[in-house]
């Protein structure tokens, strides 16, 4: 078995995970599937997740009784009833008799358990389309087919007490102000999904909004199967934080964390490795899955591999169609501070109406990037939404007054207007209009700056705007070669209306050809022209 858990005791806390244990089996079913409406029946993995879920300080301690997790982190592989789980959790936090509160111990030293008082519990999906599906279709349907079914007022987008003092809700965005202020429990489902900056906004809320009610002890949930590297996901930046706790590098006593995955160790080129790599992944849930059907999706020749490792093997792959290998690229990370007065190349590249907006600067003399200026359309402004030109050329302006820039390359479309504008103000020959249309060059040029990443000449500042342009990258196949036969390819976004944007990785691409050129062609990194720097003397 090979599981990252967080913390890994080796004392044990009190729990109400048994208490809370017995009460979803006496008073749950199974939701959506092939078992609805049976009794729930946990594995020992599920109660021993419950129970740590729900650990509290033991008497004597100075919050004696308080929920020791503030939040929650479940990584499964697929088909391991994560979405179900978090429901029945729902339904336990929900409901006013279960125990999920500690209201004391008892004569033995045991913690006695209680309903919350009012809870609200919204159910985050990461589209509108998915936001009554998910955890709370399943909570939905699990209550409907409960025998506790008439202690609810049931509806399509909420579900309430009966006498009204307490409601779980779906949403498809983080909780309002009102609301939030609320929040006692919450569900944040399928995290691997919330790539977007909306979703990534909408998880910060959710978290600052539980300590509002102290006295409920508020907590959240968040499950997820293993996410895609360099997506930027919610899924990602936990596991990442996790990982730092895990290292001692963030202190955190609040965090639960556990991510089951199969080892490295299993030969997956055999119908042995496969297997055992399969099994090992899903733990208990080996026992009721179709394990030759997962198998054989690694015998087609044809398949995605990375992607299957990553479903059904819980692993941290990146996909076989990402342009850039996102674990190299974060690597790269570097303290370096530009001096004001240094040389350096730019790029600009984006749309004034859709997507986003980005000016990238890269150190002539180190090869470190920086993400100058990023401006995202924001989410539900689709049809009104225009890049704020005066903050872009402001932008561009400090630029060229703080650094000595030697050339800037602007993808053009669009932005016709303002690349005339700044060759006009700053030189024709520093401010160069390159069009990213044409395949051949682009493609080159792409080639040079994916190069450079893997032979660590590239170093950048770490911004997480950046890096999630660079890991949403998808290569495509332009069917033409290079003169040894090398297949050529350009980057594009995983679909025309995808909302994982890559304008910043394009501006960086040019603002590295910029520097490739400026290499070509001698220039000095000192910030003096050619001549000074030959020893020559310009009248």
């Amino acid at each position: 078995m090979t599981v990252l858990m967080i913390p890994k005791d080796t004392i044990a806390y009190p729990s109400l995970g048994a208490q809370v244990c017995s009460w979803i089996e006496e008073n749950l079913v199974h939701g959506p599937g092939d078992l609805l409406g049976q009794p729930i029946r946990f594995d020992q993995e599920k109660k021993a997740l419950i129970f740590r879920m729900y650990e509290i300080y033991p008497q004597g301690h100075p919050t004696a009784g308080r929920r020791r997790f503030k939040r929650v982190g479940l990584s499964l592989r697929k088909g391991t009833a994560k979405t179900e789980f978090a429901a029945l959790i729902a339904a336990a936090e929900l409901h006013p008799d279960a125990p999920v509160r500690c209201d004391g111990y008892d004569a033995y030293g045991k913690p006695v358990g209680f309903g919350v008082t009012d809870p609200y519990i919204p159910l985050v999906a990461y589209t509108e389309e998915q936001s009554d599906e998910l955890a709370y279709y399943a909570l939905k349907t699990i209550l409907e087919y409960s025998k506790i079914a008439d202690d609810f007022d049931i509806g399509m987008e909420r579900i309430m007490r009966i006498g009204g003092n307490g409601k779980a809700e779906s949403l498809s965005s983080s909780p309002d102000s009102r609301d939030g202020a609320r929040t006692t429990f919450q569900v944040c489902d399928e995290t691997h999904r919330w790539t977007t900056a909306r979703l990534n906004r909408a998880h910060k809320t959710m978290l600052a909004n539980t300590p509002k009610r102290k006295i409920a002890d508020p907590w959240t949930l968040e499950t997820t199967t293993a996410p895609t590297p360099g997506e930027g996901s919610v899924a990602e930046k936990t596991m990442e934080y996790a990982t730092q706790v895990h290292e001692g590098k963030i202190q955190d006593s609040q965090l639960f964390f556990f991510h089951r995955y199969a080892s490295d160790v299993h030969d997956l080129e055999t119908v042995e490795g496969i297997r055992a790599a399969v099994i090992e992944a899903s733990g208990p849930a080996a026992e009721w899955s179709d394990i030759d059907a997962i198998c054989n999706q690694f015998q087609d020749p044809t398949a995605d591999r990375p992607y299957l490792r990553r479903v059904w093997l819980n692993q941290l792959v990146q996909g076989m169609d990402k342009a850039f290998d996102f674990a190299k690229w974060k690597d790269l990370k570097s303290e370096f501070v530009p001096t004001p007065g240094d040389t350096i190349t730019l790029g600009f590249d984006g749309a004034r109406w859709r997507d986003s907006v980005a000016l990238v600067a890269t150190h002539l003399e180190t090869g470190f990037q920086w993400l100058a200026g990023l401006w995202e359309k924001p989410f539900g402004q689709e049809d009104e939404w225009e890049a704020p030109e005066e903050e872009i050329n402001n932008m561009v302006d400090a630029f060229f007054k703080l650094y000595n820039v030697w050339r800037m390359y602007c993808d053009p479309p669009y932005w016709e207007t303002h690349v005339a504008t700044w060759s006009g103000k700053y030189g024709e020959k520093k401010v160069i209009a390159w069009y990213t249309n044409r395949l051949i060059p682009m493609s080159y040029a792409i080639r040079a700056f994916n190069t450079s990443l893997l032979a660590k000449e590239i170093s950048h500042s770490g911004n997480e705007d950046y890096s999630r342009h660079i890991g949403n990258a998808v290569k495509k196949f332009i069917r033409i070669v290079d003169e040894q036969g090398a297949p050529l390819w350009v980057i594009y976004k995983e679909r025309p209306d995808s909302p994982k944007k890559i304008d910043a990785a394009m501006a960086g691409i040019l603002s590295w050809q910029a520097r490739s050129d400026a290499l070509k062609v001698g220039v000095p990194t000192d910030g003096k022209s050619i001549y000074e720097s030959r020893g020559m003397v310009v009248v």
